[in-house]
């Protein structure tokens, strides 16, 4: 899923050149990987969660 990430950034760093948003490419990027890392984080607590239950 990773790479999905990369192509994504690649996409949006291409549009922010053409369009001159570069800071908001930074802040969309910040933002993405904040959700991935929660994303990862809810992700483990669900795994611990159902190691538990077993």
């Amino acid at each position: 899923m990773n790479w999905l990430y990369v192509i994504y950034a690649i996409i949006l760093a291409a549009l922010s050149v053409i369009t001159g948003e570069i800071v908001t490419f930074i802040m969309l990027g910040f933002i993405l990987l904040t959700l991935t890392n929660i994303n990862n984080n809810l992700k483990k607590m669900n795994e611990k969660m159902e190691q538990g239950k077993k």
